[in-house]
């Protein structure tokens, strides 16, 4: 993460001299409350199934470069290694996800490949 030195740090909280709304502590509050909820929700849920919904969403979001015009090879790849981390780290820990997460990652693979010798006009189709 960079920051930009010339901007000075932004304080969110309001200076000693200005009162707090009275509305806008009721959403803080009511987002403090919120947040509070989500977060023990989290915690009844196993880390596994977490950790599967978060490699999904590196397998979207390599999909989502691959399917650029022009695919962005760099980008995806640094999404499919990410995934291929999680799921190649903890063997035998995923539960029942872990199939479906690896079976997903070979697809992503292949299509990275298929696209990469298709740009590069190759083709990764064996000949007739």
């Amino acid at each position: 993460m960079t920051t930009n030195r010339a901007e000075p740090d932004f304080d969110p909280s309001p200076s000693d001299d200005e009162p707090i709304d009275e509305d806008e502590r009721e959403l803080a509050e009511s987002l403090a409350s919120e947040m509070a909820a989500v977060r023990e929700r989290l915690a009844q849920v196993p880390a596994a199934t977490v950790v599967a919904n978060h490699a999904m969403g590196l397998y979207e979001l390599g999909a989502i470069h691959l399917s650029q015009d022009p695919p962005s090879f760099s980008e995806a790849t640094i999404a499919i290694d990410a995934m291929a981390a999680l799921i190649d780290r903890l063997p035998g820990r995923l539960g029942d996800d872990e199939a479906t997460l690896r079976e997903s990652l070979a697809q992503l693979r292949m299509a990275f490949v298929m696209l990469r010798d298709r740009a590069a006009g190759t083709s990764s189709e064996p000949s007739a």
